[in-house]
Protein backbone atom coordinates (compact mmCIF):
# COMPACT_ATOMS: atom_id res chain seq x y z
CA UNK A 1 0.00 0.00 0.00
CA UNK A 2 1.19 3.94 -0.54
CA UNK A 3 -0.02 5.15 2.81
CA UNK A 4 -0.43 8.90 3.89
CA UNK A 5 0.45 9.44 8.15
CA UNK A 6 -0.89 12.68 8.91
CA UNK A 7 0.98 13.91 12.19
CA UNK A 8 3.77 11.89 11.11
CA UNK A 9 6.38 13.55 12.48
CA UNK A 10 4.34 13.42 16.00
CA UNK A 11 4.48 10.79 18.82
CA UNK A 12 1.83 8.35 17.66
CA UNK A 13 2.50 9.28 13.93
CA UNK A 14 6.24 8.29 14.23
CA UNK A 15 5.92 5.19 15.77
CA UNK A 16 2.85 4.56 12.97
CA UNK A 17 5.33 5.02 10.10
CA UNK A 18 7.81 2.96 11.57
CA UNK A 19 5.12 0.19 11.62
CA UNK A 20 3.54 0.22 8.15
CA UNK A 21 7.85 0.53 6.66
CA UNK A 22 8.20 -2.67 8.80
CA UNK A 23 4.58 -4.18 6.97
CA UNK A 24 6.27 -3.08 3.21
CA UNK A 25 4.36 -0.42 2.51
CA UNK A 26 5.83 2.94 0.70
CA UNK A 27 4.73 5.82 3.61
CA UNK A 28 4.69 9.65 2.73
CA UNK A 29 4.36 11.19 6.41
CA UNK A 30 2.81 14.91 6.67
CA UNK A 31 3.46 17.30 9.23
CA UNK A 32 3.52 21.05 10.25
CA UNK A 33 5.99 20.54 13.13
CA UNK A 34 4.27 22.18 15.35
CA UNK A 35 3.74 20.30 17.39
CA UNK A 36 5.99 17.31 16.05
CA UNK A 37 9.47 17.28 15.69
CA UNK A 38 11.66 15.82 12.35
CA UNK A 39 13.69 14.39 15.08
CA UNK A 40 10.85 11.82 15.47
CA UNK A 41 11.70 10.26 11.91
CA UNK A 42 15.49 11.20 11.29
CA UNK A 43 16.06 7.57 11.26
CA UNK A 44 13.59 7.76 8.24
CA UNK A 45 14.50 10.03 6.10
CA UNK A 46 17.44 8.63 3.68
CA UNK A 47 14.87 5.77 3.05
CA UNK A 48 13.31 5.36 -0.35
CA UNK A 49 10.16 3.98 0.77
CA UNK A 50 9.85 6.84 2.84
CA UNK A 51 9.04 10.58 2.06
CA UNK A 52 8.13 13.72 4.40
CA UNK A 53 6.23 16.66 3.37
CA UNK A 54 5.82 19.45 5.44
CA UNK A 55 2.20 21.00 5.36
CA UNK A 56 -1.14 21.65 7.09
CA UNK A 57 -3.58 19.92 6.83
CA UNK A 58 -6.11 23.03 7.02
CA UNK A 59 -4.97 23.77 3.58
CA UNK A 60 -5.94 20.81 1.12
CA UNK A 61 -3.34 18.65 -0.77
CA UNK A 62 -3.45 16.36 -3.81
CA UNK A 63 -1.39 13.09 -3.26
CA UNK A 64 -2.21 10.09 -4.86
CA UNK A 65 -2.92 7.09 -2.20
CA UNK A 66 -4.40 4.02 -1.09
CA UNK A 67 -4.60 4.26 3.17
CA UNK A 68 -4.71 7.79 4.92
CA UNK A 69 -4.00 7.69 8.57
CA UNK A 70 -5.23 11.55 10.13
CA UNK A 71 -3.54 11.81 12.96
CA UNK A 72 -2.80 15.44 12.77
CA UNK A 73 -3.77 17.18 15.37
CA UNK A 74 -2.23 18.82 18.73
CA UNK A 75 -3.44 16.21 21.96
CA UNK A 76 -2.40 17.72 25.33
CA UNK A 77 -4.21 20.16 26.43
CA UNK A 78 -0.51 22.72 27.07
CA UNK A 79 -1.19 22.77 23.22
CA UNK A 80 -4.61 22.37 21.91
CA UNK A 81 -5.43 25.38 24.11
CA UNK A 82 -2.34 27.38 22.83
CA UNK A 83 -4.61 28.20 19.43
CA UNK A 84 -7.92 27.03 20.21
CA UNK A 85 -9.73 28.30 16.94
CA UNK A 86 -6.73 26.23 14.74
CA UNK A 87 -7.18 23.43 16.90
CA UNK A 88 -10.70 23.67 15.75
CA UNK A 89 -9.63 24.21 12.23
CA UNK A 90 -7.18 21.32 11.82
CA UNK A 91 -10.01 18.93 13.35
CA UNK A 92 -12.82 19.79 11.01
CA UNK A 93 -10.60 21.62 7.77
CA UNK A 94 -8.09 19.25 7.85
CA UNK A 95 -10.55 15.85 7.87
CA UNK A 96 -12.72 17.55 5.50
CA UNK A 97 -9.54 17.90 3.23
CA UNK A 98 -8.82 14.38 3.92
CA UNK A 99 -12.28 13.25 3.02
CA UNK A 100 -12.03 15.44 0.33
CA UNK A 101 -8.67 13.46 -0.98
CA UNK A 102 -10.21 10.14 0.22
CA UNK A 103 -13.23 10.24 -1.94
CA UNK A 104 -11.34 11.61 -5.18
CA UNK A 105 -8.54 8.68 -5.52
CA UNK A 106 -10.99 6.03 -3.29
CA UNK A 107 -8.80 6.02 -0.42
CA UNK A 108 -9.53 4.12 2.85
CA UNK A 109 -9.51 6.13 5.95
CA UNK A 110 -8.78 5.60 9.68
CA UNK A 111 -9.60 8.96 11.58
CA UNK A 112 -8.01 9.28 15.07
CA UNK A 113 -10.24 10.18 17.50
CA UNK A 114 -10.25 10.27 20.88
CA UNK A 115 -11.71 9.34 24.68
CA UNK A 116 -12.09 13.16 25.26
CA UNK A 117 -15.30 12.71 22.69
CA UNK A 118 -17.05 11.12 25.81
CA UNK A 119 -15.74 14.63 27.74
CA UNK A 120 -16.44 14.07 31.41
CA UNK A 121 -18.57 10.59 31.60
CA UNK A 122 -21.61 9.56 33.46
CA UNK A 123 -20.91 6.20 32.13
CA UNK A 124 -18.58 4.00 33.38
CA UNK A 125 -16.11 2.50 31.20
CA UNK A 126 -17.11 4.02 28.36
CA UNK A 127 -18.46 2.07 25.60
CA UNK A 128 -18.96 2.86 22.02
CA UNK A 129 -22.40 3.61 21.98
CA UNK A 130 -22.35 6.43 25.11
CA UNK A 131 -22.72 10.04 23.86
CA UNK A 132 -20.97 11.99 26.11
CA UNK A 133 -20.90 14.45 28.77
CA UNK A 134 -19.18 17.83 26.81
CA UNK A 135 -18.86 20.94 27.67
CA UNK A 136 -19.10 22.83 24.42
CA UNK A 137 -18.20 26.12 25.24
CA UNK A 138 -15.50 25.27 28.06
CA UNK A 139 -11.52 25.55 27.56
CA UNK A 140 -11.27 21.83 26.24
CA UNK A 141 -13.91 21.95 24.08
CA UNK A 142 -12.16 23.02 20.83
CA UNK A 143 -10.62 19.27 20.85
CA UNK A 144 -13.00 17.30 22.34
CA UNK A 145 -16.08 19.24 20.04
CA UNK A 146 -12.86 19.57 17.05
CA UNK A 147 -12.82 15.40 17.10
CA UNK A 148 -16.45 14.81 17.35
CA UNK A 149 -17.32 17.11 14.48
CA UNK A 150 -14.36 15.17 12.31
CA UNK A 151 -16.12 11.74 14.08
CA UNK A 152 -19.50 13.59 11.85
CA UNK A 153 -17.86 14.06 8.94
CA UNK A 154 -16.55 10.72 8.54
CA UNK A 155 -19.92 8.94 9.05
CA UNK A 156 -21.26 11.52 6.24
CA UNK A 157 -19.21 11.19 4.31
CA UNK A 158 -19.17 7.53 4.37
CA UNK A 159 -22.85 7.75 4.08
CA UNK A 160 -23.26 9.98 1.22
CA UNK A 161 -20.23 9.24 -1.03
CA UNK A 162 -19.58 5.55 0.10
CA UNK A 163 -16.13 6.47 1.42
CA UNK A 164 -14.55 3.75 2.96
CA UNK A 165 -13.86 4.55 6.75
CA UNK A 166 -12.51 3.53 10.14
CA UNK A 167 -12.79 5.25 13.37
CA UNK A 168 -10.94 5.13 16.37
CA UNK A 169 -11.16 6.41 19.56
CA UNK A 170 -7.70 6.46 21.51
CA UNK A 171 -7.58 6.28 25.29
CA UNK A 172 -4.20 7.83 26.99
CA UNK A 173 -1.08 6.86 25.42
CA UNK A 174 2.47 7.33 26.71
CA UNK A 175 5.98 5.67 25.59
CA UNK A 176 9.35 6.68 23.24
CA UNK A 177 9.32 9.34 21.48
CA UNK A 178 6.66 12.18 23.74
CA UNK A 179 7.50 15.40 23.53
CA UNK A 180 9.59 16.49 26.92
CA UNK A 181 7.44 19.65 27.62
CA UNK A 182 3.34 18.37 26.20
CA UNK A 183 2.01 18.42 29.72
CA UNK A 184 0.63 15.09 29.41
CA UNK A 185 0.46 13.30 32.85
CA UNK A 186 3.05 10.39 31.83
CA UNK A 187 5.66 12.84 30.10
CA UNK A 188 5.28 15.13 33.17
CA UNK A 189 5.82 12.50 35.71
CA UNK A 190 8.61 11.16 34.27
CA UNK A 191 10.51 14.57 33.31
CA UNK A 192 9.80 15.85 36.52
CA UNK A 193 11.03 12.70 38.20
CA UNK A 194 14.40 12.58 36.14
CA UNK A 195 15.09 16.12 37.05
CA UNK A 196 14.49 15.57 41.01
CA UNK A 197 11.79 18.08 40.87
CA UNK A 198 8.57 17.87 42.94
CA UNK A 199 5.67 15.80 41.12
CA UNK A 200 3.00 17.70 39.78
CA UNK A 201 -0.41 16.25 40.96
CA UNK A 202 -3.92 17.89 40.04
CA UNK A 203 -6.65 17.36 42.77
CA UNK A 204 -6.23 15.08 45.01
CA UNK A 205 -4.97 12.72 42.54
CA UNK A 206 -7.74 10.16 42.73
CA UNK A 207 -8.75 10.65 39.29
CA UNK A 208 -8.36 7.79 37.27
CA UNK A 209 -6.82 7.46 33.60
CA UNK A 210 -6.07 4.16 31.90
CA UNK A 211 -2.34 3.88 29.61
CA UNK A 212 -2.12 2.43 27.16
CA UNK A 213 1.60 1.80 25.75
CA UNK A 214 2.77 3.22 22.40
CA UNK A 215 3.44 -0.44 20.64
CA UNK A 216 0.23 -1.53 21.83
CA UNK A 217 -2.30 1.38 20.39
CA UNK A 218 -0.24 0.88 16.85
CA UNK A 219 -0.98 -2.60 16.85
CA UNK A 220 -4.68 -1.82 17.20
CA UNK A 221 -4.17 1.20 14.31
CA UNK A 222 -3.11 -1.16 12.02
CA UNK A 223 -5.66 -3.87 12.71
CA UNK A 224 -8.78 -1.61 12.57
CA UNK A 225 -7.47 -0.38 9.28
CA UNK A 226 -6.79 -4.06 8.08
CA UNK A 227 -10.60 -4.95 9.32
CA UNK A 228 -12.99 -5.83 6.48
CA UNK A 229 -16.49 -6.61 8.79
CA UNK A 230 -19.38 -4.83 7.34
CA UNK A 231 -19.60 -2.74 10.55
CA UNK A 232 -16.25 -1.46 9.81
CA UNK A 233 -17.36 2.52 9.95
CA UNK A 234 -18.64 1.90 13.63
CA UNK A 235 -15.74 3.35 16.09
CA UNK A 236 -14.00 1.23 18.22
CA UNK A 237 -12.23 2.19 21.51
CA UNK A 238 -8.32 1.56 21.61
CA UNK A 239 -6.89 1.54 25.17
CA UNK A 240 -6.22 -0.36 28.26
CA UNK A 241 -8.53 -1.53 31.07
CA UNK A 242 -6.33 -1.23 33.28
CA UNK A 243 -7.86 1.93 35.69
CA UNK A 244 -5.21 4.10 37.80
CA UNK A 245 -5.61 6.89 39.74
CA UNK A 246 -2.57 9.44 39.48
CA UNK A 247 -1.73 8.64 42.58
CA UNK A 248 -1.32 5.08 41.59
CA UNK A 249 0.92 6.12 39.01
CA UNK A 250 3.20 8.33 40.74
CA UNK A 251 3.57 5.16 43.39
CA UNK A 252 4.11 2.79 40.21
CA UNK A 253 6.90 5.32 38.97
CA UNK A 254 8.32 5.07 42.08
CA UNK A 255 9.03 1.48 42.18
CA UNK A 256 10.52 2.13 38.58
CA UNK A 257 12.44 4.42 39.87
CA UNK A 258 13.75 2.77 43.34
CA UNK A 259 12.80 5.88 45.08
CA UNK A 260 10.04 8.22 46.99
CA UNK A 261 8.76 10.96 44.81
CA UNK A 262 7.34 14.33 46.35
CA UNK A 263 4.31 15.60 45.09
CA UNK A 264 2.67 18.88 45.56
CA UNK A 265 -1.15 19.36 44.43
CA UNK A 266 -2.37 21.92 42.54
CA UNK A 267 -5.80 23.17 41.25
CA UNK A 268 -7.84 20.23 39.29
CA UNK A 269 -7.72 21.87 35.73
CA UNK A 270 -11.70 22.90 34.55
CA UNK A 271 -13.48 20.11 33.07
CA UNK A 272 -10.95 17.89 33.63
CA UNK A 273 -12.55 13.81 33.61
CA UNK A 274 -12.79 12.20 37.13
CA UNK A 275 -12.76 8.59 35.99
CA UNK A 276 -12.04 7.49 32.29
CA UNK A 277 -11.77 3.84 31.32
CA UNK A 278 -12.55 2.48 28.02
CA UNK A 279 -14.81 -0.98 26.97
CA UNK A 280 -12.42 -2.49 24.49
CA UNK A 281 -14.97 -5.61 23.99
CA UNK A 282 -15.54 -4.43 20.32
CA UNK A 283 -11.48 -4.13 19.50
CA UNK A 284 -11.51 -7.56 21.39
CA UNK A 285 -14.01 -9.11 19.63
CA UNK A 286 -13.42 -7.64 15.84
CA UNK A 287 -9.76 -7.22 15.85
CA UNK A 288 -8.57 -10.06 18.47
CA UNK A 289 -6.91 -7.08 19.94
CA UNK A 290 -5.38 -6.23 23.41
CA UNK A 291 -2.56 -4.80 25.41
CA UNK A 292 -0.03 -6.21 26.43
CA UNK A 293 2.42 -3.81 27.91
CA UNK A 294 2.35 -3.94 31.64
CA UNK A 295 2.38 0.26 33.42
CA UNK A 296 5.49 -1.29 35.15
CA UNK A 297 7.28 -2.39 31.76
CA UNK A 298 5.72 0.63 29.94
CA UNK A 299 7.18 3.44 32.72
CA UNK A 300 10.84 1.84 32.57
CA UNK A 301 10.76 2.01 28.89
CA UNK A 302 9.68 5.37 28.86
CA UNK A 303 12.14 6.41 31.99
CA UNK A 304 14.83 4.77 29.41
CA UNK A 305 13.99 7.24 26.40
CA UNK A 306 13.77 10.20 28.56
CA UNK A 307 17.05 9.46 29.96
CA UNK A 308 19.00 9.33 26.95
CA UNK A 309 16.62 12.55 25.44
CA UNK A 310 17.31 14.67 29.07
CA UNK A 311 21.10 13.00 29.28
CA UNK A 312 20.25 12.01 32.90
Amino acid sequence: MRVLVTGGAGFLGSHLCDRLLSGGHEVIALDNLFTGSKGTIAHLLNRPDFEFIRHDVVNPILLEVDWIFNLACPASPIHYQYNPVKTVKTSVMGTLNMLGMAKRVRARMLQASTSEIYGNPTEHPQTESYWGNVNPIGPRSCYDEGKRVAETLMMDYHRQNDVDVRIVRIFNTYGPRMAVGDGRVISNFVVQALRGETLTVYGDGSQTRCFCYVDDMIDGLVALMQYEGNDSAEPVNIGSGDERSMNEVVSCLSEVLGRKLDIAHHPLPENDPVRRRPDTTRAQQRLSWQPRTELTEGLRRTVDYFRETLKI
